[in-house]
């Protein structure tokens, strides 16, 4: 894994910083406001939201960072049940400004060919601008390429192959054609949606089509069986913590320096992988003395299951672990004993 990451965001934190010079605040809130209502509404697949360079500044100056850190914390899903894997080829399809193709620099080192597909030009002519100033061979050497994401599309062959929160502004029909066109081209496909109850039907119908093409789930999820959780009651979402921007702080209001990013994710290869024991499926419960894990576990004769594991003092490292773990980490971490025993378990719940 990349041990510049930190850097990496940083530098995308300060470049996004001046996009917006000479761009009035009230402009850049009132395009920023006006892009959100359009991305919550239905977007047409032949009508990209981001007409021109006031529209794409403003919007990637709020919500690229988010993005980023969405797509890194994915990322970082993959890179664990694959150690030692890198990918020397990617494509984002619907990459827009890059915010992927930074997340994937920021998780693995080493020369890589990168295409950014996008149906708007002018998210691609200030993607290549933020590229060009990132300080990276890779995003440097980028090509992007207009593209109409949908039915009909072909995505070259990669060793990776992202889509990040693109699914949800597709019909129907052209979601399922944009996955099948990832799982044909990739060795390993990344998908990212909102973290939101329809975002996850999205990333579960999606995680169901990779698995019918041949692929096999890295992460979130530590089987390749039916997902347990009962549509309708819950759904599966983590979180990432992103900095806000004072452009962040203008349209949402409020004063806190960060806001957590909700996410909905699956990450699938053609090659082997290690998944999760069990992945933590909830912001840990830290009480007196126990820790409640609520964990998503391996595939068993019945299916996968969710369960909860109380952690308790008595369990000693383990516990410490359990203290700092974070929601939509793997459980137990590395190196670590064994879980604690079954009479810990109970079914999760509400």
């Amino acid at each position: 894994m990349n041990a510049s990451a930190p850097t990496t965001a940083e530098t995308l934190r300060s470049t996004l910083g001046g996009l917006l010079d000479g761009l009035p605040p009230r402009q850049a809130s009132a395009a920023v406001e006006r892009l959100i209502a359009n991305y919550r509404g239905r977007t047409p697949t032949d009508a990209p939201v981001l007409r021109d360079r006031s529209d794409v500044a403003a919007y990637a100056a709020y919500r690229m960072p988010a993005t980023f850190e969405a797509v890194r914390a994915a990322l970082d899903g993959l890179a664990e049940a694959a150690p030692g894997w890198a990918p020397a080829s990617h494509v984002d399809v619907g990459g827009g400004t890059g915010a992927a193709t930074w997340a994937v620099d920021a998780t693995w080192d080493g020369p890589r060919r990168t295409t950014v597909l996008d149906w708007a030009e002018p998210a691609l002519a200030l993607g290549r601008e933020l590229a060009a100033a990132s300080g990276s061979d890779a995003l440097r050497g980028a090509e992007w390429r207009r593209a109409v994401i949908g039915s009909g599309m072909t995505v070259p062959d990669a060793d990776l192959v992202t889509v990040s929160y693109v699914l949800g502004e597709l019909t129907e029909q052209a979601r399922t054609a944009v996955v099948a066109e990832a799982a044909r081209a990739g060795q390993a496909v990344v998908l990212i949606e909102p973290g939101t109850p329809e975002g996850y039907l999205r990333i579960r119908e999606a995680r169901d089509q990779l698995i019918a093409a041949g692929l096999r789930v890295a992460a979130p999820c530590p089987h390749d069986g039916t997902c347990p959780i009962e549509v309708g009651k819950d759904w599966c979402h983590f979180s990432a913590r992103v900095s806000r921007s004072s452009l962040h702080r203008q349209v949402k209001g409020g004063s806190l320096p960060y806001e957590d990013e909700k996410f909905s994710y699956v990450a699938a290869t053609r090659f082997p992988v290690e998944p999760a024991a069990s992945r933590i499926t909830r912001k840990p419960q830290i009480r007196k003395g126990l820790v409640l894990l609520e964990l998503c576990g391996p595939e068993h004769g019945d299916g996968a299951g969710l369960t909860r594991v109380n952690v308790t003092k008595r369990h000693g490292d383990l516990y410490k672990a359990a203290r700092d773990v974070d929601w939509g980490r793997a459980w137990p971490p590395p190196p670590a004993d064994q879980v604690p025993p079954a009479e810990q378990r109970r079914p999760a719940g509400p």
